[in-house]
């Protein structure tokens, strides 16, 4: 399991792995992957904390960072400092949105303690202004090498800057119109995730986008995500053209991931028809476990969700909570996870994710040989 993105980043195996975890990177890159911090959330002093970390752990091995600037948010083109546009995004927030939440969390039992919906430090990550200090952090990390916006093209300036500092830039996309704006803006590497995904995504599924973005973009390599959780799915994307795999969800269900036993359980109980896209978290459609806040906000007769990232002032009271008390919110939290969830059986430590995944590659891989050398091909 080999490809020429390899050896642009000198790692062994086209596996790169999406998390919140800083164990879990390390874990990755050190089995021959490449782990991706993701970066919202993180305040750029959380974030230095993070990376040195990483730094000290990974040894000689690279890792990336995933950041989330969308392409259209609220108050995007308000001309004004970090502070006033918090400030700013806050007093459009609804306070009956913010009721409605906190209800739904105290009617489940959730503690929420003096101050726990105040909603002004919600912004971590979610716009170009608050993106902007953890990409200038994550560029003073030598064994950081490449940066990934979640959603939509990064702006021209923190590409060139990227650029500048030696670095790779990747970037999410979900159609091939998508996939052509990241190449015209000079991102390096395209990340085509399918429906099926967890997190953010489209909804067309990854069996046919795969091949219309590597068509559009070619020859600029394409990472296959969405669906991910096999060395067969691995082997598919290569197939269809795809250079390597962008893999969340299995991440969740390592022995080195923060998850609680509690809630890796609800992984395995769940079946692929337990997911769900939905608004109801950031303001745009994000795949996740079906649960009684997605159901909430669902219903006609609540509040509809609001646009990014006001949603997320809202819900991170509820982040904040599954965080705090993680095995008591499984009917509340914000669970991304894409469609393979239905297929996790079991936790593993990271190393025999890897491992297995690359025999499952060269066992199908070898299947095809068989299967063409029969046919005389």
């Amino acid at each position: 399991m080999h490809t020429p993105i390899c050896d642009e980043l000198g790692i062994e195996f086209p596996i790169f792995a999406f998390t919140h975890c800083r164990d879990v990177v390390v874990a990755v890159s050190k089995a021959g992957g490449f782990g991706v911090l993701g970066a919202v959330g993180f305040s750029p002093e959380q974030l230095e904390i993070e990376l040195k970390w990483i730094d000290e752990h990974i040894g000689d091995h690279t890792y990336g960072v995933d950041i989330v600037i969308p392409n259209k948010y609220e108050g995007m083109d308000a001309n004004t400092s970090t502070e006033d546009l918090t400030k700013m995004l806050q007093d459009m927030v609804p306070q009956q949105h913010l009721d409605f939440a906190r209800k739904i969390l105290t009617d489940h039992g959730v503690p929420m303690p003096e101050g726990e919906d105040d909603n002004s430090l919600r912004l971590l990550g979610w716009t170009e202004a608050t993106a902007t200090p953890q990409v200038e952090i994550a560029l003073q990390h030598p064994k950081m090498t490449l940066i990934a916006n979640a959603l939509g093209t990064p702006p021209k300036e923190i590409i060139d800057q990227i650029h500048a500092a030696g670095r790779k830039v990747a970037a999410l996309c979900g159609s091939p119109y998508q996939a052509l704006k990241h190449a015209a803006a000079d991102v390096d590497i395209i990340i085509a995730q399918g429906g099926e995904g967890g997190g953010h995504c489209g909804e067309v599924g990854s069996i046919v986008l795969w091949p219309q973005v590597v068509k559009a973009v070619a020859p600029r390599p394409v990472l296959a995500a969405g669906g991910i959780g096999s060395g067969q799915q691995i082997a598919a994307a290569l197939a269809l053209g795809c250079q390597g795999a962008w893999s969340g969800s299995q991440w969740l269900m390592v022995e080195e991931a923060e998850n609680t036993p509690v809630q890796q359980a609800a992984y395995v109980k769940a079946s692929s028809r337990d997911t769900v896209r939905s608004r109801s978290f950031t303001g745009k459609p994000c795949r996740m476990l079906k649960n009684d806040w997605t159901d909430a906000w669902e219903n006609p007769d609540n509040p509809d969700p609001l646009g990014m990232p006001l949603q997320y002032m809202v819900s991170g009271m509820a982040v904040a909570a599954t965080h705090r008390y993680p095995d008591e919110t499984v009917d509340v939290a914000f669970n991304p996870v894409g469609q393979v969830v239905g297929q996790f059986e079991k936790v593993e430590k990271t190393a025999a994710v890897v491992e297995r995944w690359v025999n499952e590659y060269i066992e199908a891989t070898q299947s095809l040989e068989a299967a063409n050398a029969a046919a005389g091909v």
